[in-house]
């Protein structure tokens, strides 16, 4: 592989997701959601049905830390996500979807499943996506290994 190949990869898979995000924007206006933006929807998606530390969010390596809590503040506002204070310990905060939450979880599962079929209408076999996922998991193992050789901890994916 060439350095200009790598350099191609990793700045495809940036544009990549902002055209994701481009795209969820979208869905969400046809979906009728407008009290919460791409971010704060795709924060909400990967919740699940999971009740989650602010810290369990951030270690699913998809966001920034200061960015998780002031969109969480957003969806708790606009009543996606609940806040639970933790029993054992008053200081740690757990969230999970309300009901609103999980219709929207579920509208975003609808949209996904219509994305995954239009991309098999247009020629993108389920081996050809796992083989690009596959190739994007070996260059995240690789860049991982790099930051461990650092010394720099990297939160395990859950």
């Amino acid at each position: 592989m060439s350095q200009q190949s790598y350099q191609d990869i990793i700045h495809r898979v940036e544009r990549l997701h902002r055209r994701f995000l481009d795209v969820l924007s979208i869905e969400l206006v046809k979906m009728g959601i407008e009290d919460v933006n791409n971010v704060q929807a795709l924060i909400a998606y990967n919740i699940g049905p999971d009740t989650l530390t602010v810290g369990e969010l951030t270690a699913r390596g998809y966001y920034l830390g200061s960015n998780v809590s002031y969109n969480l503040k957003k969806l708790v506002e606009a009543e996606y996500i609940v806040n639970e204070r933790s029993a054992h310990d008053k200081r740690s905060v757990r969230v999970r979807l309300s009901d609103k939450g999980t219709a929207l979880r579920r509208k975003m599962a609808e949209m996904f499943k219509r994305h995954v079929d239009k991309m098999g209408e247009g020629g993108l076999s389920d081996a050809e996506l796992t083989n690009v996922e596959n190739k994007l998991a070996n260059m995240e193992q690789f860049l991982t290994a790099q930051l461990a050789y650092a010394g720099i901890a990297v939160p395990r994916d859950s």
